[in-house]
């Protein structure tokens, strides 16, 4: 209990998630244990020794060459003359131009920094609210985590031991459902507020916008089709999706090879904190492991309630508490062997608990204090973190509706998993 309070305070003062992991457990171990220290290191040591974990850094790479690469300039222009002719246009374009770009890069701050500067000055240029472009552009850029492929999938899947290719496409349909609902309040919000509206585009001006853009849609299609047809792996497709990405970046001239070992570095830092991450919450597992604390706890879950709709409420209230004050892959490490056992026993499918999790825990994206995505397009839209946060207030409605419909009609994620024999 104390070395648990202290972590709690260590994150509170802003230690580094990765740095009071190893604390908390070292902690344990010099006084609560007859351990040896040096198992510690090599828990650590062990705790990325997966070549599936490759995935992450590939698809991060991936996503830092399409914002280089001109991609997401291509996805906004086509994006534009396909719904710009609805009320609420460049909402409406923010919102799909996110869902095309999330089959590539499979991260919502990838989305939410490099879509958003396109989006939010394109949008304010028009005439919408700053407060209304920053909010939409944070909410569209947590289908990115959603909709195949996802590194969240790829640290989940790993985790939980469910297949990455199937979480892929259990997430296909939920993303789908976010973008509809979110395009439904930017529309009426749209109609109330008496936004631009642009002509219908031309066949002439969509086929020129889908030709330009149909590289780059071609990214999402060949790595999840690679995968699910067995052609590749995830963390295959991973390098799949960073090399074709590279060729597209040299073939419209947006790369130059100077840019490359720069694009590489960032990737580097980024992913490598990641993996961090991964590695020393290993060591935290395995020591909760030792303690027993997931039976514990799937006990725990089970006396409060049989009832797998209350034990799916419990479990969305947690997550998304924790969403609102850690990053999403940490809390799918550390809490996935903790709550899988009690799923289990609850008779909840281990892919559909995965979507749910990842769901929630995108959600905490676009809260205070840790809404990375909040505070990416604050900064971007040079507009407060409160008031965006206000704006952002109605997207959360349809975020949460698609979220108790994901939660209790199973079905809905696992429909396309289950078709291609990726679930029972």
């Amino acid at each position: 209990m104390i070395v648990t309070i202290l972590g709690f305070v260590l994150l509170l003062i802003g230690m580094p998630i990765a740095v009071t992991i190893i604390i908390v457990s070292l902690l344990y171990i010099a006084f609560f244990s007859t351990i040896d220290p040096i198992i510690g290191a090599q828990r650590v040591a062990t705790g990325i020794d997966t070549f599936s974990l490759l995935a992450i850094p590939f698809f991060m790479l991936a996503g830092n060459l399409m914002n280089t690469a001109g991609v997401t300039n291509r996805i906004f222009k086509l994006a534009k003359v396909l719904v710009g002719h609805i009320p609420g246009s460049l909402g409406h374009v923010n919102v799909l131009a996110s869902m095309v770009f999330a089959g590539m890069s499979g991260s919502a701050v990838a989305d939410a920094a490099g879509l958003g500067v396109i989006e939010i000055r394109a949008m304010t240029e028009d005439g919408y609210d700053r407060d209304f472009s920053a909010a939409i552009t944070a909410a569209s850029s947590t289908i990115g985590p959603i909709i195949p492929p996802s590194i969240s999938f790829v640290v989940y899947g790993i985790v939980a031991g469910v297949s990455i290719g199937g979480l892929f496409l259990a997430g296909l349909i939920p993303g789908i459902l976010m973008g509809l609902s979110l395009m439904t309040v930017v529309f009426v919000i749209s109609v109330k507020r008496k936004y631009r509206v642009y002509p219908r585009a031309k066949i002439r001006e969509m086929a020129e916008a889908l030709w330009a853009a149909l590289p780059a849609l071609f990214a999402p299609i060949l790595v999840v089709g690679g995968i699910v047809s067995g052609i590749f792996t995830p963390t295959e497709s991973g390098a799949f999706a960073v090399l074709y990405t590279l060729v597209l970046g040299f073939v419209y001239k947006e790369i130059k090879v100077r840019d490359v070992p720069k694009i590489i570095l960032d990737t580097a830092l980024t992913s490598g904190n990641t993996l961090f991450i991964i590695a020393v919450t290993g060591f935290l597992g395995w020591i909760l492991s030792m303690r027993q604390v997931p039976l514990h706890m799937a006990e725990w879950m089970t006396r409060i309630s049989p009832n797998t709709f209350v034990f799916l409420l419990l479990l969305n209230g947690i997550l998304l508490v924790l969403g609102c004050f850690m990053a999403a892959q940490p809390i799918i490490i550390m809490l996935t062997p903790i709550i899988l056992p009690a799923a289990l026993i609850m008779g909840v499918d281990p892919m559909h608990l995965g979507v749910v999790m990842v769901f929630n825990l995108m959600m905490g994206l676009l809260t205070p204090p840790v809404g990375l995505s909040l505070y990416i397009v604050s900064d971007i839209a040079e507009v407060p973190v409160m008031k965006v946060f206000r704006a952002l207030v109605p997207f959360l409605i349809p975020l949460l509706s698609v979220l108790l419909l994901i939660t209790y009609f199973p079905e809905i994620p696992l429909f396309l998993p289950r078709l291609l024999g990726y679930a029972k």
